[in-house]
């Protein structure tokens, strides 16, 4: 008895079995209108029987289009990323479309190297999560592929999408809500060189000249120096922290309640990001809510309508504040 073929059906097998032509078969999988029903039906009947899937890479060649679209992440261990991906997969599947996903583990090389291998396969568009990517770069690709990035608040040469949280807006609120609860002494401690960082340090002292409180502005280079500032009895020890971001947030509180100081009865603090675990660590963080899902929504629609012939646009999303325990009115 000879080996059974483990052979996936083709169109053939389809056509052959059911009595018909390869291109019927083609097009009542397809779902052509020209086909009878009693035909589409027992075409569609054979194809399950033996198993027939058709092929959308097959199916792209004849049509000039995948149907998929290439979403690359800086980092996918990120609760940032991972929320701006499930906006770009639930839009996805409103336009009918599937994603193929890469992660370039903050590696601006990877990136670079991944988004090639990404465009190599004829996907449609790309949607890049990152800050990290340069702006030549995405130059570079984006005149090769349909290219939208989320996240990066700089403004990118014409013809490239664009879908960012208005960063400053953000810092803003954290400075205001801080100042609203009677402190005075606010610091700040920045993030990285990029972009969303840097317009979230310049939103901290504009929101301090606002106030009034520019004299009391500190950018704070690093979580060891602002522990230094926090000898007892200081008279200009700060009362409250504005972080760039969340991570840096959590891991002020651990280092502060390491060495006793009491969050937010000693120090308040806000984040930025607003990460699920802000909700669930204790005290529970106050932190600046980017609408993560929306941004990644936005940017597959936006993608979707470059496709079908529309001008690519720099759309910005509005963050609230999500007021949780690590902040109080400072101590008399």
């Amino acid at each position: 008895m000879g080996a059974k073929s483990h052979r996936a059906p083709t169109l053939n097998d389809v056509a052959a079995e059911a009595g018909v032509s390869k291109s019927l078969v083609s097009l009542a999988v397809r779902g052509d209108a020209g086909v009878r029903p009693e035909t589409r039906t027992r075409i569609l009947d054979v194809a399950d029987r033996l198993g027939y899937h058709s092929n959308p890479w097959a199916r792209s060649l004849v049509r000039g289009r995948s149907q998929m679209i290439g979403v690359l992440l800086d980092d996918l261990r990120s609760g940032y990323h991972t929320d701006v991906v499930h906006g770009i997969e639930d839009e996805a599947e409103t336009n009918g479309m599937s994603v193929v996903m890469a992660d370039a583990r903050r590696d601006p090389a990877l990136l670079r190297t991944r988004l090639e291998r990404m465009i190599g396969l004829g996907l449609d568009g790309v949607v890049i999560v990152s800050g990290r990517a340069d702006s030549a770069t995405i130059g570079d690709f984006a005149r090769r592929v349909p290219l939208v990035v989320v996240g990066r608040p700089a403004e990118l040469s014409p013809g490239i999408g664009q879908v960012s949280n208005d960063d400053r807006a953000g810092m803003r609120l954290a400075v205001h809500h801080l100042a609203a609860l009677g402190h005075r002494r606010i610091v700040h401690l920045p993030g990285s060189p990029r972009p969303a960082a840097v317009a979230r340090r310049e939103a901290y002292l504009e929101a301090m000249h606002e106030l009034g409180l520019e004299d009391e502005a500190n950018v704070v280079p690093g979580i060891e120096t602002l522990l230094g500032t926090l000898a007892p009895g200081s008279a200009d020890a700060p009362t409250a922290v504005c972080c760039a971001t969340d991570r840096i947030a959590v891991e002020l509180i651990g280092e502060l309640t390491d060495v006793g100081v009491e969050v937010p009865s000693r120090l308040s603090i806000v984040g930025y990001d607003n990460i699920d675990f802000a909700a669930r660590m204790r005290p529970t963080l106050t932190s600046v809510d980017q609408p993560r899902r929306l941004m990644g929504s936005l940017a597959l629609r936006q993608l979707a309508d470059m496709l079908a012939g529309a001008d690519a646009r720099h759309e910005i999303a509005t963050p609230t504040l999500a007021i949780r325990r690590s902040t109080a009115a400072p101590e008399r």
